[in-house]
């Protein structure tokens, strides 16, 4: 299983939401290029890296700050936030990410996201699959749609996606633990997907109990910067 530290970014600074809420924003880190280094020291080898404001101006802001990343470390980066045209995903892959991840533009346009993936092929387009009550839920997580979780993975499977970021909204954030039995569910409907925990993993113990489940990877966002996983605890279950 992939373990993949988050940055998210607003300002070009290393932040944190609780639930996507920009109300309750905490700031971490200036300086998001030395928190990658730091992750990489330690032998981490991928990031996640969403670009907030990004996603609110429906176009990429931090583009910038994505390319100094990927110029100074060789971490594989993928990357989210804003991406609504295939101009925007041309101009990540271009300042250096490995893969994108396609949030709101997968529910509005499927069809958008299906010529992605054709175009780039699915292992460079990850398909966000943000829920909450088991709804896909849409722009930052404002508003949550008709679609359901499992009729929104069966479709993209369809158009050939493979690799999904499910994110439990109503978990992120708050280190209170991730929705293990909602991914096992999942990996029981759906055994040919890859699936990547977020929202909500809180213990080292957490992230052996999602490897062993089968999950394809884990991203860990708030845990690492309040502490409740350490970085050397991480760096152990790298293999």
């Amino acid at each position: 299983m992939d373990i993949i530290p988050a940055i998210d970014l607003i300002g070009g600074q290393c932040v944190r939401l609780t639930e996507g809420d920009f109300s309750q924003q905490t700031t971490y880190h200036t300086d998001p290029v030395e928190v990658a280094k730091q992750f990489e020291g330690l032998g981490l080898r991928r990031l996640h890296l969403v670009d907030l404001d990004g996603a609110r101006a429906k176009q990429p802001v931090n583009l910038p700050v994505l390319e100094r990343i990927a110029s100074q470390t060789k971490l594989h980066i993928d990357y989210g936030g804003g991406l609504q045209s295939s101009e925007a995903v041309r101009q990540a892959f271009d300042a250096g990410a490995k893969q994108i991840t396609a949030g709101s533009i997968a529910v509005r346009e499927p069809q958008t996201v299906e010529a992605w993936l054709q175009e780039y092929g699915a292992d460079r387009i990850i398909v966000g699959a943000d829920f909450k009550d088991n709804r896909i839920a849409i722009n930052a997580w404002a508003e949550q749609s008709e679609l359901t979780l499992e009729s929104f993975l069966a479709s993209f499977a369809e158009k050939g996606g493979k690799t999904f970021i499910c994110t439990d909204v109503s978990k992120d954030g708050k280190l209170q633990g991730s929705s293990i039995e909602v991914y096992q569910r999942l990996l029981e409907q759906f055994p040919t997907l890859q699936f990547i925990a977020s929202g909500g993993v809180t213990t080292i113990e957490e992230v052996r109990q999602l490897r062993e489940a089968g999950l394809h990877g884990a991203i860990i966002g708030k845990a690492i910067y309040e502490g409740t996983i350490s970085l050397e605890e991480l760096a152990k279950e790298v293999i």
